[in-house]
């Protein structure tokens, strides 16, 4: 089970925070918000991470 950790502007910053927590060893997930219709490079971008591990997220983004 995944829980929303933090949200992107866009699909690249989203990417990049994705790469920066799975380079870590911590399973992440990036999901658009809002309807499937306007999905794109340029919506908002949902980071999720494994319920429970939020603060080893907290902790990666902490040593960055």
């Amino acid at each position: 089970m995944y829980t929303d950790y933090k949200k992107a502007p866009n699909l690249m910053i989203a990417q990049m925070w994705k790469d920066a927590l799975e380079a870590e060893g911590l399973p992440t997930k990036i999901l658009p918000e809002g309807d499937i219709l306007n999905w794109g490079e340029r919506v908002p971008y949902r980071i999720m991470v494994p319920k429970g591990r939020e603060h080893v997220a907290d902790e990666i983004i902490r040593k960055l």
